[in-house]
């Protein structure tokens, strides 16, 4: 949910989403389904000094609950690029044909470094090994920031939280539930809440939000902070936001309910991990 704040830095909810209906056939032209690109890990050449959104690959456990590190790419990675270089004047890099340039880091990457804003999603079946924890706390040290998106129920949060302990103990590092009034609600969108996004075929099919019923029924939208407040690891548990940038121009009904919020919140968190 958003408000008008100051006209020089936010947009209203009606504008936010006419610009998205307006591009959408821009994002059409593109073809950025999900399968039309094959994942190429990222090299040193691939930065330019703009913004790429980067994702982060890993290894997915036989004991986790939900799908891997590719859910969502590659048309969520290109779909916020988009919306954040029409919406904000970050600059955001692009190939030869415009489109964005997104990347796919592995932890153990001295191409993680690179990125100032990290990617995970489907984090209910990740399975961190002693180098990938190694350098994910290196990497968070220095300024890195994560968001870990799309894992739904007390199961997943489990097998979630099991391994980020790895990297960060809960007696130096607790994880805390973000209050609305954090500054990254309201870095250029004043967002009210974290909304709850279920994936378009779930949605399309139940007409509801919580896909696992009771379990899920609650978003919580948590973090890991740093000494000085910072965030550097950014939770959003039972809600899926990247769907509602990769299935935008799929079903105008599931674009109307979920794209504008989407888009306020992703772009708040893009600028908060570039500004904090």
């Amino acid at each position: 949910m958003m408000m008008l704040r100051s006209p020089s830095r936010v947009v209203a909810a009606a504008a936010v989403a006419f610009t998205l209906l307006a591009a959408t056939a821009v994002t059409a032209q593109f073809g950025l389904g999900r399968f039309g690109f094959q994942p190429r890990l990222a090299t040193a050449a691939d930065h330019d000094g703009a913004f790429h959104f980067c994702r982060a690959w890993f290894r997915g456990s036989l004991l986790g609950d939900g799908g891997d590190w590719s859910v969502d790419y590659p048309q969520a990675d290109l779909n916020l690029s988009i919306r954040l270089a029409e919406l904000t004047r970050t600059a955001v890099s692009r190939g030869s044909d415009n489109r964005p340039n997104h990347l796919i880091v592995r932890l153990t990457d001295d191409e993680l470094f690179q990125c100032p804003f990290v990617m995970m999603t489907e984090v209910g079946s990740i399975a961190l090994d002693d180098r990938e924890v190694d350098r994910l706390r290196e990497y968070l040290f220095k300024g890195g920031f994560l968001w870990v998106d799309d894992f739904w129920g007390t199961y997943a949060w489990n097998v979630w939280v099991d391994q980020i302990r790895k990297v960060f103990p809960p007696s130096d590092y607790p994880i805390i539930d973000l209050p609305v009034d954090h500054a990254l609600y309201q870095t250029q969108f004043v967002v009210t809440q974290t909304p709850q996004i279920p994936n378009i075929g779930f949605w399309l099919s139940t007409g509801t939000t919580s896909e696992r019923g009771p379990d899920s029924a609650d978003v919580h939208t948590r973090a890991i902070t740093d000494r000085s407040g910072r965030v550097m690891v950014l939770m959003t548990h039972n809600t899926d936001l990247g769907d509602s940038w990769e299935r935008e121009a799929e079903d105008p009904t599931y674009f109307y309910q979920f794209a504008a919020n989407g888009y306020a919140f992703g772009i708040n968190v893009v600028l908060y991990a570039l500004t904090h």
